[in-house]
């Protein structure tokens, strides 16, 4: 039977923390029982630089449960980054790592299937949504808007899948060699290529707490994954740079046309509007040239995506 770590990135988890661990300790439990996963399965919750009692309460949890485990960062590295660091520091440990989020949305019931999959042979295994009627009319249709545009890029993405999902050790040996700053772990995982499956879920309400993902967040993750994966922005802008000299050539001459004919009326709006249009579309332009430079001057860099400054985990054996 499979070692299984569960590992959950926490940024200001305070409120459902408890019941998260709770909830967790009692699935693991079961697994154990019905020997799905080893005695030495754990969970690692990973403290992103929270401001509030998180890592406290895991320490606390931590001396009173023999399953919970902790990694403590040393600043806000964001989420991508803390689930990164959970699942580097699960892989020393267990057989498959299930990667899931601390406000207890994510059904911790299909775990048992993920585990099925993984003994049949997958390194990964996808969590996929069935449905996204719990969400917001604004939040689903960008969500899946999101989803098709990355496709129409080109960008190998599971559609309605996040960051819930099982990968097996060879799938996390794997992912360490990926070494870039810019962290899009959607789009990473299925570049690895290993045999992968995918298990269909209803996602609940958040337990407690307020989401850590506003809208300023989600389109920066947004942005982050596009430019991450994909150079068709500046086949795009080429594109346009095309169109719009082919559509000044044809403007010269008919400008030249209409002079001769003697129609020509100058026309102070008709310039303005060029102006405006060139200039906003030029700053456009510069703009996802720049998101790309930007992206280029973080990898170079090659700054560590993050720094652990504590570890706790109870590695130790114990039958039940």
């Amino acid at each position: 039977m499979p070692t299984v770590y569960f590992v959950v990135p926490c940024y200001n988890e305070e409120e459902v923390l408890p019941e998260t661990i709770k909830r967790l300790t009692i699935k693991l439990a079961k697994l154990i029982k019905t020997g799905k996963a080893s005695v030495d399965s754990r969970m690692i919750f990973v403290d992103d630089g929270s401001k509030d009692k998180t890592w406290e309460i895991i320490e606390q949890f931590h001396q009173e449960n023999r399953f919970v485990g902790g990694v403590k960062l040393s600043r806000n590295r964001g989420h991508q980054n803390a689930l990164l660091a959970g699942l580097m520091t699960a892989k020393k440990h267990c057989d498959c790592a299930i990667s899931l989020d601390a406000d207890l949305q994510d059904d911790i019931e299909v775990i048992d299937q993920f585990i099925d999959k993984y003994n049949e042979g997958c390194e990964v295994v996808y969590g996929v949504r069935s449905n996204r009627e719990k969400d917001t009319a604004f939040k689903r249709g960008t969500a899946q808007g999101y989803y098709k545009f990355m496709a129409m890029l080109g960008v190998d993405i599971v559609y309605n899948h996040a960051d819930y999902r099982l990968m097996g050790k060879r799938a996390l040996d794997a992912l360490a060699e990926y070494k870039e700053v810019n962290l899009f772990l959607r789009g990473i995982v299925p570049l690895i290529g290993y045999k992968s499956d995918y298990v269909y879920y209803e996602r609940n309400e958040r337990f407690a707490g307020e989401s850590k993902y506003p809208l300023k967040k989600m389109i920066k993750f947004a942005v982050d994954g596009i430019t991450s994966f994909s150079v068709k922005p500046l086949k795009i802008i080429s594109n346009i740079g095309i169109i719009m000299c082919l559509l000044s050539v044809i403007f010269f001459i008919y400008a030249i046309i209409s002079f001769f004919s003697g129609s020509s009326v100058a026309g102070w709006a008709s310039i303005m509007c060029s102006i405006w249009f060139l200039g906003g579309l030029q700053m456009l332009c510069i703009g996802i040239v720049g998101t790309y430079v930007g992206k280029i001057y973080s990898e170079v860099k090659q700054r560590p995506r993050f720094t652990v400054d504590k570890t706790i985990i109870n590695t130790e054996s114990k039958k039940e």
